[in-house]
């Protein structure tokens, strides 16, 4: 059975040991609750910490994996902007990019050497550098993203296309790659299995906590580790967003085996949440594999011993993809919206979303008022398959309206008292079919404004 780590003493005193200065910002992070003071994030300064924040959790080492991080001055005030992965040779790669139509330099630059014949195959080191996107950088950006993985590559002794590459920030601004290059001395002399934690801050830009995952497993017998970070809190929408995520394991599979797995689980995990229905061009889901466990090698999709692997990879995914919504700009509340009673999953899912999505929806949830007339206003402009009549809508285990109409046992009272809770659940059922999906989002505050009206300050 694959199992995950939980909040706990050992937790934080790891957490301490692996952030030193920054412990302290860590731990007020990561255990304060919605009526205790706010935190000061360990990001962008300004930032109060999301009361939604869960603990980082203690994350051992993955072998044929180690991290390091440093500053590289992409931010003014002092803090780790440069992160980097170096992996065991014959480490294997696959990746989900944004479908955005403007795709920022590193995201081509995956895109083309995963896509290539062999490529995936012999992946070396991951290069990540927040406050600067590298995106919509012409000729220019695209140069700086392939020095940076020259530079790298010189380092690691491998090839250019075996370093993959990520960046995070303002759009429009090309990679300063001279500043990247300056420390990877440092950055080489600093490569640890123990730096999880520090690469979850240093991935962060309008986060307000580091996000991380971890799960065991077992394959054929051998156990095996899965552990992942992420970083997103804006920009965030299905078909993938305005977030980077790292997932490593040390099990031995095929980099075509590793693309149909993530493939799959995507879907219902990083393309499953939104916060503000914004897509990015940045965004990036990569998933490494370095052997290294002893496990058997796996080259066949549906290899019957990748079961427990699955589900534990499936598992942290979706930890991962609701921390982000957790982190939301400004949010307060965190948001599972289900729709059964669809027509085909691809109709569930559009609903989902747009019910998900609606600012109205999400600035009722925000203000604690159970106006489920926004819920059939939402379910409604879609122009999906909707049985008017048959449709039902609950809050919770609060029935709002059935059949087609206000529900005869509906209780404003019971109602309002449930939407003060900082989780909601909102079920509807549309009686058009079978299908189901779920969304995951957030409310829609004050704060996410002001977040976004000093975004570049």
């Amino acid at each position: 059975m694959s199992k995950t780590t939980g909040p706990g003493q050992k937790i934080e005193q790891a957490i301490e040991k692996a952030l030193d200065p920054l412990a302290t910002a860590i731990k007020r992070a990561t255990t304060s609750s919605p009526k205790a003071a706010p935190a000061a994030s360990p990001g962008k300064p300004g930032l109060q910490v999301s009361p939604l924040a869960v603990p980082f959790p203690h994350i051992p080492p993955i072998a044929g994996v180690e991290i390091a991080t440093a500053r590289a001055g992409f931010y003014k005030h002092e803090r780790d902007d440069l992160v980097v992965f170096s992996f065991a040779r014959d480490t294997t790669c696959a990746g989900v990019f944004t479908r955005h139509k403007v795709g920022s330099a590193p995201v081509d630059w995956c895109k083309r050497h995963l896509d290539a014949d062999g490529g995936g195959s012999n992946i070396r080191a991951l290069v990540v550098n927040a406050g600067c996107a590298n995106a919509f950088t012409g000729k220019a950006g695209a140069d700086a993203a392939r020095r940076t993985a020259s530079e790298v590559a010189k380092r690691f002794g491998c090839r250019q296309r075996d370093v993959m590459l990520a960046s995070t920030g303002v759009i429009g601004v090309v990679l300063d790659d001279r500043k990247i290059a300056a420390r990877l001395h440092d950055v080489e002399a600093g490569l640890d299995a123990d730096n999880w934690a520090r690469a979850g801050l240093g991935i962060m830009t309008t986060d307000t906590f580091p996000k991380g995952s971890f799960a065991e497993c077992e394959i054929d017998g051998h156990k095996v580790r899965i552990a992942g970070i992420a970083k997103g809190s804006g920009m965030i929408a299905p078909d993938m967003a305005t977030m980077l995520a790292f997932i490593v394991t040390d099990a031995d599979i095929h980099q075509n085996v590793l693309r149909a797995m993530l493939s799959l689980h995507v879907r219902t995990t990083f393309n499953s949440v939104t916060v503000d229905g914004d897509t990015s061009t940045n965004d990036t889901c990569l998933l490494f594999a370095t052997g290294a466990s002893g496990a058997p090698r796996i080259g066949r999709v549906g290899d019957r011993r990748l079961k427990d692997f699955s589900r534990a990879l499936d598992q942290v995914m979706l930890d991962l993809a609701h921390q982000l919504v957790r982190d939301g700009e400004g949010a307060t509340k965190f948001v599972k919206v289900t729709v059964d009673g669809a027509a085909s999953p691809a109709s569930a899912r559009k609903l989902a979303k747009s019910i998900a999505d609606s600012p109205l929806v999400k600035t009722a949830i925000a203000g604690e008022d159970a106006n489920w007339g926004r819920v059939v206003m939402a379910v409604g402009k879609t122009e999906e398959p909707v049985d008017r009549d048959h449709l039902a809508i609950k809050f919770g285990p609060h029935v709002a309206a059935v059949d087609g109409a206000p529900s005869p046992t509906y209780d404003e009272a019971k109602m309002s008292a449930y939407m003060k809770n900082a989780e909601i659940d909102i079920t509807v059922d549309v009686g058009s079919g079978r299908a189901s999906a779920t969304v995951w989002t957030c409310d829609l505050t004050k704060r996410y404004i002001e977040i976004n009206g000093d975004y570049r300050s």
